[in-house]
């Protein structure tokens, strides 16, 4: 497993110094959040230990978001920590192995995220005006229109690239470059300007990696196509 920098990974029980918004309710949210993920039974490690496989790309996401927008929104910061909260109840391997079956697959995840962080945003004391704003940005709405949301799919990525992107590489030995080059390719398509030059320049790349991510980020133009 790719070990993270001190810097890149925050243990879940600074969160609330580290990124307070100055709010009980907030603070029960996150501890909402990572009660749930906490539970998850997979694994995985970072800095030479072990944590919850959710719970880790949870404060993955948080660390990312002060990184790349620390003046970030409060509705940001919640959706940024929800993002796969209990993802591993709904594993892919219910859904067809095809195209069609891994959209169906990421539209349920969408749905079942909003619920989840939903329920625990209630109960930490939100109105369904913050709920609702959460579960949009949840739910990917907006996407290159709604800023929030795109910030959220830029931190997504980043966190992807830096943190996730050598495991899923040596996962899948099968894959010849054309087809990396088109898994970065529309990855980064779906990045802003700003994103993309963050990925760049500001994250830790793998470094047998960082040639190909610069060679297909760096091609991608103002708009999003490939120039």
């Amino acid at each position: 497993m790719r070990q993270d920098s001190a810097a890149s990974v925050i243990n879940a029980s600074q969160y609330g110094t580290a990124m307070n918004t100055g709010t009980e309710r907030f603070k029960r949210a996150i501890a909402g959040f990572d009660a749930a993920n906490a539970q998850d039974p997979n694994r995985d490690s970072a800095n030479g230990r072990e944590y919850p496989k959710e719970l880790l790309y949870a404060e993955r996401m948080s660390a990312m978001l002060d990184r790349f927008v620390p003046d970030a929104s409060e509705a940001l910061r919640l959706a940024a920590r929800c993002q796969h909260i209990q993802r591993w109840k709904i594993p892919r391997s219910e859904y067809p192995m095809t195209p069609q079956g891994y959209k169906q697959w990421r539209t349920r995840l969408m749905e079942f995220h909003a619920e989840t962080a939903g329920a625990i945003l209630r109960d930490s004391g939100y109105d369904d005006d913050m709920t609702g704003r959460v579960q949009t940005l949840l739910k990917k709405k907006g996407l290159k229109i709604n800023q929030e949301t795109q910030i959220l799919e830029d931190v997504i990525d980043l966190v992807f690239l830096e943190s996730y992107l050598a495991d899923f590489v040596a996962g899948h030995g099968e894959y010849d470059e054309a087809k990396w080059i088109d898994i970065l390719r529309k990855t980064s398509e779906k990045m802003s300007a700003r994103g993309r030059a963050t990925a760049l320049t500001l994250i830790t790349l793998p470094k047998h990696l960082s040639p190909l991510v610069h060679k297909v980020l760096g091609a991608v133009g103002p708009g999003g196509a490939a120039g």
